[in-house]
């Protein structure tokens, strides 16, 4: 049976069905990243715009989930819901501008 997994994710894995780094090394990566940046005056801490930002969208009616950093775009991208409906709204991390909101 192991012998069996093993083949299967093999398989898997060079179809591309499973990435060969898991999701959590690259939200390490992007943290460690974020936090970087931060200490080096480039960007501001997360907190920080998340009472920026947060606020103007609970106001509206969302409820907030989550939030992810992109280092290669210094973007944070934040994550709300309303009445089921999910939009992504991605952040300026140097000045906490909203620079597009998606649905």
């Amino acid at each position: 049976m192991r012998h069996l997994i093993f083949c299967l994710t093999v398989l898997a894995t060079a179809a591309g069905l499973v990435s060969a780094a898991p999701a959590t090394a690259q939200s390490r990566d992007d943290q460690q990243r974020a936090r970087a940046e931060m200490q080096a005056g480039n960007t501001m801490s997360r907190r920080d715009i998340e009472r920026r930002v947060v606020p103007a969208y609970e106001r509206r009616g969302y409820e907030y989930l989550s939030a992810e950093y992109d280092g290669t775009a210094r973007v944070y991208r934040f994550k709300f819901i309303r009445e089921g409906n999910v939009i992504w709204v991605d952040v300026d991390a140097a000045s906490a501008r909203v620079l597009r909101v998606s649905r």
